[in-house]
C-alpha cells in the first residue's frame, strides 16, 4: 500500500533434517508493483512490506497458510488501524490435494454480558450514537485473528506461528518510515486517539501525528509478538495479554487531561477473561454459486459476503451480460445488487438457519428476484426483500424493511503456493482506528467491530437477525472469495471496504468474467456501490463514463475511492497473474516467486 523501505529480514527458518536452517540477513525487497506475472507462488496485499514477508515465506519452502499468516502479522504492524491481533476476520482456503474449499470464521464474539439493549442509553432508552458506542468498552468483541493464524497453521500449515511471527516483530522494532496514509488515518482519529494515555503516547507523540518520512517504531508490539512466540496463542486467549485486553475494556486508560475534546463519555464493558478463553474459531461450509459453468465459493455467516455475492450472481445469471452495452451491464449489476441487500439485511445474521441461507442461494428463488428488474429504469429504492420459502415462480416480495450499513475500514490479501493452494484472507478492526484504545504495554488497538450489530430493531415486526447477544458475532460484510474451473483455481479476490466490500467483489467477478477485462483491468475500474440505498455510492470515474448511459432512476453519491482489492488469476499454461490495486489506498503490492520460468 505505502512505499516504503522493506525492513522485512529473512527471518523464518526452514526445517531441514529436524533442525532449523541459519537465519539469513538479506533482505526480501521485490518492487512495489500492482501486478505480477510468474510461477511458484504469488502474493498479493495493500502493503509492499506484508507482501514481502509472504514472498519471503514461500521461497524458503512454505506454503499459502504459512505465507498468509506472516504477511497478516506484518500487516498488523504497517496497517494497524485496519487490522491486528486486536481484531478478526474470515479466511478461505483451497486445498491442492483434495480439490476442497474450507472457511475460517475468526470473527470477533460479544461477551457473556451482551444483551439486544447492550448499545440502547438507559437514561434515554435511545440508541447511543455511532462514536458514542465506538470509542468504548462496549464496542469490542473477543479478538478472533490469533485464533485464526494457530487454527489455519495447525490444520493446513507447515511453519510455527512462531516462526512466522519474527518478520513482524522485527518491522515493528527497527520500524518503517510513515507515509501520507499513515500519518492521515492518524490525524482523522486525532481527537479519539487524544482521549487515551497508551494511544496518544504512541501515535501522537507532542500531541500530533508523526511527520511523514520519519521513522515509526512499535517496541511493545514487537515485545507482544515475541511472548506469543514463546508461549503460544494462550499468553492471550488465558495469560497476562489477554488480562490487559480485558483491564483495558473494563478500565479504559483514558487520560486526566485530554488534549484534543470528546462530545461523548468514555463507557467501560464488562468482557472478562473467561470471554477470552471460550473464543474458538468456526469452520463453517463455504457458500457456493454456480455462475457460467465456474463454482464461485465464499464466506457463510457470520458474514453476508458469501450470501450476497452468491444471490446476485444468481440473479445476473438470467440475463447474458455479455450481450449488453456496459451501460446495461452495470444496470443489471446495480439492480442485482440492491435486491440481494434486501435480503442480507432482513434475513442474514450469526443465527441464520442453513436452510434459510440455501433458499437465499437456490436458483428458482434467483428467477423470482431476477424477475423484478425492469431494462429500462431502476428500481425505486429501497426494494423489499423477498420471501425465500421454497415456493417460486412470481415476484413476490415481503413488506419493505429499513436499511442500515456497517462501517470502512479492513485489508485484504491474497496468497498462492507451488503446489496450487490458496489462501483467500480479509481481516480487520472494524472502523479505521478500532476503538481508539491501544492496550497499554501491547502496542495493538483493540476493535469496534460490536458496532456491526444494529443497536435497535430495523425489521419493523419482523424479527432483525443482528441484533446483539451473549456470544453472538456480529453480521460482517466481508467477502473473501475463490472461484474454481472444474475443481481448479481460476480467481481468488478480496477487499476491504466495509459494506462495499459485497458490490466491490462482485463487481470484480462481473468484469472479468463478463466484461471481458482482465484481472488488473477489473480491480482498476472504477467501481460504484449500490447497497438498496435511495442512491449509489461511485467513485467519480464511474459517474462520468456511466451516468448518462444508465435507465433513468439511479442517482449517485459521489466518493474518491471505494475499496483496496487483492487477486490471484491462474492461467492455463500454469502462471499466476497476482493484481493489487494501482491507485486506491496509495496502491498495493503484488509479487511472484518465479518471474521468468518455473522453479
Amino acid at each position: 500500500m505505502r512505499p516504503r523501505a522493506l525492513f522485512v529480514t529473512a527471518t523464518v527458518a526452514v526445517l531441514v533434517a529436524g533442525a532449523a536452517a541459519p537465519v539469513q540477513a538479506k533482505p526480501a525487497e521485490p518492487p512495489k508493483q500492482p501486478t505480477a506475472l510468474g510461477y511458484g507462488g504469488a502474493v498479493s496485499t495493500v502493503d509492499p512490506t506484508a507482501t514481502a514477508a509472504g514472498l519471503d515465506v514461500l521461497r524458503r519452502g512454505g506454503n499459502a497458510v504459512d505465507a498468509a499468516v506472516a504477511a497478516a502479522a506484518t500487516l498488523g504492524v504497517t496497517e494497524p488501524f485496519s487490522a491486528g491481533v486486536g481484531g478478526g476476520g474470515f479466511l478461505v482456503y483451497y486445498d491442492a490435494k483434495t480439490r476442497r474449499v474450507h472457511t475460517i470464521d475468526g470473527r470477533e464474539a460479544a461477551p457473556a454480558a451482551m444483551t439486544e439493549t447492550s448499545f440502547v442509553d438507559p437514561a434515554t432508552g435511545q440508541p447511543y450514537r455511532f462514536d458514542e458506542a465506538r470509542i468504548s468498552g462496549l464496542s469490542v468483541g473477543v479478538p478472533g485473528t490469533l485464533a485464526t493464524w494457530r487454527d489455519a497453521l495447525d490444520r493446513w500449515g507447515t511453519r510455527s506461528l512462531a516462526q512466522l511471527l519474527r518478520p513482524a516483530a522485527q518491522v515493528a522494532e527497527h520500524g518503517f518510515p510513515v507515509d501520507d496514509t499513515f500519518a492521515s488515518q492518524i490525524a482523522a482519529n486525532q481527537a479519539a486517539f487524544a482521549q487515551f494515555t497508551s494511544t496518544r503516547a504512541l501515535y501522537l507523540p507532542g500531541g500530533r501525528p508523526p511527520a511523514v518520512g520519519s521513522t515509526f517504531r512499535n517496541p511493545d508490539l514487537a515485545a507482544t509478538y515475541r511472548l506469543i512466540a514463546k508461549r503460544g496463542t494462550d499468553a492471550f486467549y488465558r495469560g497476562e495479554i489477554g488480562q490487559d485486553v480485558t483491564a483495558t475494556v473494563q478500565r479504559p486508560p483514558v487520560a486526566a487531561q485530554p488534549t484534543e475534546s470528546w462530545p461523548y463519555p468514555i463507557r467501560p464493558a464488562t468482557m472478562t477473561t473467561a470471554d477470552l478463553a471460550a473464543y474458538r474459531t468456526r469452520f463453517p461450509e463455504p457458500t457456493r454459486s454456480d455462475y457460467r459453468g465456474l463454482q464461485v465459493y465464499g464466506m457463510s455467516t457470520p458474514s453476508s459476503g458469501g450470501t450476497v455475492v452468491g444471490e446476485a450472481l444468481n440473479i445476473l445469471e438470467r440475463y447474458d451480460l455479455r450481450s449488453m452495452t456496459a451501460a446495461q451491464a452495470m444496470h443489471h449489476y446495480l439492480e442485482a445488487s440492491a435486491l440481494a441487500f434486501a435480503d442480507r439485511n432482513r434475513y442474514v445474521g450469526d443465527h441464520t438457519p442453513r436452510d434459510l441461507l440455501r433458499e437465499l442461494l437456490s436458483d428458482g428463488y434467483a428467477g423470482e428476484r431476477a424477475c423484478l428488474i425492469n431494462a429500462t429504469a431502476a428500481l425505486p429504492k429501497p426494494v423489499a426483500p423477498g420471501v425465500p420459502d421454497g415456493a417460486y415462480g412470481g415476484c413476490a416480495a415481503a413488506p419493505a424493511a429499513d436499511v442500515r450499513d456497517d462501517r470502512k475500514s479492513t485489508t485484504n490479501l491474497t496468497v498462492a503456493d507451488r503446489w496450487g493452494n490458496v489462501v483467500e484472507y480479509t481481516l480487520t478492526i472494524e472502523a479505521t482506528g478500532g476503538n481508539a484504545m491501544v492496550v497499554p504495554g501491547r502496542g495493538f488497538l483493540l476493535n469496534n467491530e460490536l458496532t456491526d450489530f444494529n443497536f435497535a430493531p430495523t425489521q419493523g415486526t419482523a424479527p432483525d437477525p443482528n441484533l446483539p447477544g451473549p456470544g453472538k458475532r456480529p453480521r460482517s460484510s466481508m467477502a473473501p472469495t475463490i472461484v474454481l474451473a472444474d475443481g481448479r483455481p481460476f480467481l481468488a479476490v478480496g477487499t476491504p471496504g466495509g459494506a462495499t466490500i459485497i458490490t466491490t467483489v462482485l463487481q470484480m467477478l462481473v468484469n472479468r468474467i463478463d466484461l471481458g477485462m482482465t484481472l488488473p483491468q477489473a480491480l482498476a475500474a472504477p467501481r460504484a456501490s449500490q447497497r438498496n440505498g435511495a442512491s449509489t455510492q461511485a467513485e467519480p470515474a464511474f459517474i462520468t463514463a456511466y451516468a448518462g448511459g444508465l435507465p433513468p432512476g439511479h442517482t449517485f453519491a459521489s466518493t474518491a475511492e471505494i475499496g483496496a482489492a487483492t487477486g490471484i488469476e491462474f492461467l492455463p499454461d500454469g502462471r499466476l497473474l497476482a493484481a493489487a490495486e494501482p491507485v486506491r489506498r496509495g496502491g498495493g503490492a503484488a509479487a511472484v516467486v518465479g518471474r521468468w520460468g518455473r522453479p
